[in-house]
């Protein structure tokens, strides 16, 4: 019998959707790749554009989604970090100032400057959730990447900084800790994904990701190694199964279904001759339509939100500096066409990103619904090696026979959790 799995350097990622709820479980690898142990998915209740609306469908959702984790990956779940998005996050670039006290950059010299730069005035209700450096300047020499040890009198910062909505966040946190679990970090979604699915030649060269889940889209630019731009679009799948159910008179989960299995974004790549039986409301017979009209209603949907990405992107500054093109993933980017509407209103490259560097249950992940649940691991990884020493943070035990941590878990629930995973296994494969 084998014995309990070391769960030491694990680490635990939450993605909170507005369509679904997905928590993963992994560790690192010697080659710096992320070891898959457990994945748990369930349909988020209680999530409308990345914000909280229901706690109580919130916390079971979560609730959910971590037991199947714990099943699969044989070990109890303490803590987690989690990811954010929404409209009520904004962004912007800041810079910051300090003298160099020895004549030679510290660390402590640059958590000043970052911190001087973190001093810019920030709306009241909102917190601070990232202070990324993109570029450090000593004296009259800019472009430094890593100022660690380098001479000078004037050390300069250049930040992004990224903030959101107070109560957003509390509510997020209220809703894991209901569940018993600790909040490790909040991390903007588009950043974790980021981690997962870009190389680091596209962050040299620029890039833009856009990550389209179910109740936002959310864009991330970088260029020079650095992140540059961020921006959160209120438009997603969830419209996109809107217009289907509306257009078709279909109800919500039937118009779910036909999205997934048949929609196209391009509508000569669809064919007139592939029939689609579409149910109706009610006791209302079901009717034919073809795929090709199904594409007429989805087209519209996808073009205007690739035209707000492409206006974002202008109004960044960094349209002409992203010479690797655009990066799409989240649920709603694996359709036929997309990369192809894509690229005519760009006029540049794109390409679909599933997550990279995961083993274990790697055929389950490299998919693009994953990207944000496996970029989390990522950056939570990047966080817990940076300082010599540091230790990991400590968010699993190896699953006891007998558990007594009543907050999240009735006993019992062991077959109906296996039951759920075999489902869920067979539903998506």
């Amino acid at each position: 019998m084998a014995g309990p799995p070391n769960v030491s350097n694990m680490v635990v990622g939450l993605d909170i959707g507005t369509s679904k709820v997905v928590a993963i479980v992994g560790q690192p690898t010697d080659a710096g790749g992320i070891e898959i142990a457990g994945i748990g998915s369930h349909p988020s209740r209680g999530m409308k554009k990345g914000v909280v609306i229901n706690i109580e469908s919130t916390v079971q959702s979560i609730q959910r989604a971590v037991e199947e984790a714990e099943l699969m990956a044989g070990c109890d779940i303490h803590s987690v970090y989690v990811g954010i998005a929404g409209s009520h996050i904004s962004s912007m670039n800041s810079d910051g100032v300090v003298a160099i006290k020895e004549r030679e950059v510290a660390a402590s010299d640059i958590d000043r400057v970052i911190d001087s730069a973190r001093a810019r005035a920030i709306s009241e209700g909102q917190r601070v959730l990232h202070v990324i450096p993109q570029e450090f300047a000593i004296d009259t020499q800019g472009g430094i990447r890593e100022p660690l040890g380098m001479s000078g009198v004037r050390l300069e910062a250049r930040v992004h900084l990224v903030t959101a909505a107070l109560n957003a966040v509390q509510n997020i946190e209220k809703c894991v800790r209901r569940c018993g679990l600790e909040v490790d970090s909040i991390i903007l979604e588009q950043l974790a994904s980021s981690h997962a699915v870009l190389t680091e030649d596209e962050r040299e060269l620029g890039v833009c990701m856009v990550d389209i889940g179910g109740g936002t889209t959310d864009i991330a630019v970088f260029t020079e190694g650095a992140i540059r731009h961020t921006a959160v679009i209120p438009i997603a799948g969830d419209q996109v199964t809107n217009d289907i159910a509306m257009a078709l008179r279909t109800p919500t989960q039937h118009a779910e279904e036909i999205k997934v299995k048949y929609a196209c974004a391009l509508t000569q790549l669809a064919s007139s001759d592939e029939m689609i039986k579409v149910p109706s409301v009610g006791d209302r017979p079901a009717r034919n339509l073809s795929r090709q009209a199904l594409a007429e209603v989805v087209e519209p949907r996808y073009e205007e939100l690739f035209t707000l990405v492409r206006d974002e992107l202008r109004r960044s500054g960094y349209e002409d500096l992203v010479a690797a093109g655009v990066v799409l993933t989240g649920g709603t980017s694996r359709m036929e066409g997309v990369v192809e509407l894509a690229e005519e209103i760009f006029h540049m490259p794109v390409r679909i990103a599933c997550p990279q560097n995961v083993r274990g249950l790697a055929d389950v992940v490299r998919n693009p619904i994953y990207s944000t649940g496996v970029g989390l691991l990522h950056y939570a990884l990047l966080e817990t090696r940076r300082g010599p020493g540091r230790q990991g943070p400590g968010n699993l035990t190896p699953a006891q026979p007998k558990r007594d941590d009543i907050t999240r878990r009735d006993t019992g629930k062991g077959i109906v959790a296996l039951a759920r995973i075999k489902g869920w296994f067979k539903g998506n494969f």
